[in-house]
């Protein structure tokens, strides 16, 4: 990253590199709190819940106020929270921007917040990022968060189960659930539509009428209102993960606050 266009803009409309670096610096601070002092970070939300556009442009310009400190000072916050994570049972319960989550699942929503945020990242400077195994752990969340999303739109959850089929970027196979309806495609393609960083029309997901269909249309992994996403490419599909379509609008979406997976 030293080096990098800290001001080219990202796909999250109104933010820079900067800011998207800014708010995963702010929100892994907030992490760190929430798993070392649940008792302070529980006593700050319900301000927070107030306004938290305020609480999220506060992250912002403290990162502009850093300067040519901003990197270093991120760095320092991932790897206090890096070392948080790995000194806490999995099984602990962290308080968050939602219900409780394990520990396990909440290291699982912190990576998905990074890799999205790292989208509209790699996005702002033209760069490639290559798929990995890693992207399992994004698509779980995505799978797991399928309830959320109805919920999220005061929508009835539907009884019909889906099975999702999904290929990681080795070649092989990955599946969840079971179903008369099914989703399938390229995992990489998965997890850009349940983060919201491509639009559906350009990703090669397909789904079968009804419940399948409907849920890709909804999806949406991070908690929050939903978000308006992002809009399609007008030359066609992007499959790659690395390229924005002209124009693409939605806020910078995940805020820090990933959903919690029912049962976590």
């Amino acid at each position: 990253m030293h080096g990098a266009d800290l001001d080219a803009s990202t796909p999250a409309t109104g933010w820079d590199v900067r800011d998207a670096i800014s708010h995963l610096r702010g929100t892994d601070r907030e992490a760190d709190k929430a798993a070392t002092r649940p008792e302070l970070f529980l006593s700050e939300l319900p301000a927070i819940a107030q306004d938290i556009e305020a609480f999220l442009i506060g992250q912002l310009v403290e990162g502009r106020a850093l300067g040519d400190r901003l990197l270093e000072e991120w760095q320092q916050s991932f790897n206090r929270l890096t070392e948080t994570l790995a000194g806490i049972a999995p099984e602990a319960r962290v308080p968050w921007y939602g219900p409780p989550m394990s520990a396990a699942s909440f290291t699982t929503a912190r990576l998905m917040e990074y890799w999205a945020h790292g989208q509209d990242v790699a996005d702002g400077l033209g760069a490639t990022r290559e798929p990995t195994a890693r992207l399992r752990h994004i698509a779980h969340l995505g799978v797991r968060t399928r309830a959320f999303a109805y919920v999220n739109r005061s929508m009835a959850v539907p009884d019909t189960g889906v099975r999702v089929r999904l290929v990681a970027p080795d070649g092989s196979t990955w599946e969840w659930g079971s179903g008369p309806d099914e989703v399938s495609g390229p995992a990489l393609d998965f997890c850009l539509l349940v983060t919201q960083r491509r639009h559906r029309d350009d990703l090669a997901l397909h789904a079968t009428a009804g419940t399948a269909n409907e849920w890709l249309s909804l999806a949406q992994a991070f908690a929050g209102p939903p978000g308006p996403g992002r809009a399609a490419c007008a030359s066609g599909r992007e499959r790659t993960g690395s390229t924005p379509g002209p124009d693409p609008t939605g806020s910078a979406h995940g805020t820090g606050r990933a959903a919690s997976s029912s049962g976590a």
